[in-house]
């Protein structure tokens, strides 16, 4: 329990709480949205016990009703119980949520007769005790959305969380026969390589087969394509990742999808595991032909 962190985002509606919840996501928070304060002592509760999340995020605001009246004295009598509660509120200049609210066609929380400046001033005056016991306070007036990610995750993950790199990657083997994985963001052909399927005892095997793997990796055209193939990830993932890409699906080819793109991405998942990525490495067609 109280290795258990605990942020709870809030701030002015229009301030862009849930692109923050998705920023936490993003990088290993479970996260929930609208969750009644009244419920959250439970909610940790299950969540001790569980023991597959060290950390957890929740948007809780205006939306419940009761929510500024109750807030204080629940989050209060976590601490006691040794919970890590931290406050991350969000703000915004008056114009700028005005502006959001016009955008979106969206009825303000406390907007009086339709007047959405009277429920911002309003929810201004009402958590200005909560903005002043926060923890963490960002004004996304200046921010987009990958602007505000980058703020969120950069401050969360120099605070101590346990989390990996921001990006998650997807290794796919394929075959050309078959078609190209339509969610594909780099598609690499492999089929200049040598094909093991052409030598008789290799043949029946697959990539996971040693001496297929072997065959493909002992030509220097195989070596001088991994080479080129990590020089160039160098250079793509940190731009990746400071973009606020989430997920990344890089997709092998070979004819059949059997032997060559299963080496071959077997090697490049290898790569992206070292280099302390979360990474799933799949061979779509390898039972196929």
């Amino acid at each position: 329990m109280k290795n258990l962190r605990v942020v709870v985002i809030t701030g002015m509606s229009g301030s862009g709480k849930s692109n923050a919840l998705r920023a936490l996501e993003d990088i290993g928070f479970f996260c929930v949205d609208n969750l009644p304060v009244v419920l959250l002592p439970k909610f940790l509760e299950i969540r001790s016990r569980a023991q597959d999340f060290s950390h957890v995020a929740l948007v809780m605001d205006l939306r419940e009703q009761g929510f500024l009246e109750k807030y204080e004295r629940v989050f209060a009598r976590l601490r006691e119980r040794g919970y890590k509660i931290e406050i991350l509120f969000l703000d915004a200049g008056d114009d700028i949520l005005l502006h959001r609210f016009s955008e979106t066609r969206r009825a303000h929380p406390l907007s009086m007769k339709g007047s959405v400046m009277a429920g911002i001033n309003l929810e201004r005056e009402k958590l200005l005790p909560l903005k002043q016991m926060a923890d963490r306070v960002i004004d996304t007036t200046s921010c987009n959305v990958h602007q505000l990610k980058e703020t969120v995750q950069r401050y969360f993950l120099s605070s101590g969380a346990e989390v990996k790199k921001l990006l998650v990657i997807q290794v796919t083997s394929f075959g050309y026969r078959f078609g190209v994985p339509p969610d594909a963001d780099l598609v690499l052909d492999v089929r200049f390589l040598a094909n093991p399927f052409f030598v008789e005892n290799l043949r029946q095997y697959d990539g996971h087969h040693a001496g297929v793997r072997d065959y493909v990796m002992a030509a220097k055209e195989s070596k001088v394509f991994l080479r080129k193939i990590y020089g160039l990830m160098e250079f793509l993932l940190p731009l990746y990742e400071k973009e606020g890409k989430a997920r990344l699906n890089v997709a092998l080819g070979c004819t059949g999808g059997r032997h060559r793109s299963v080496v071959m991405a077997n090697q490049l998942g290898g790569y992206f595991s070292d280099k302390d990525y979360v990474v799933n490495v799949s061979h779509r067609d390898i039972g196929k032909s």
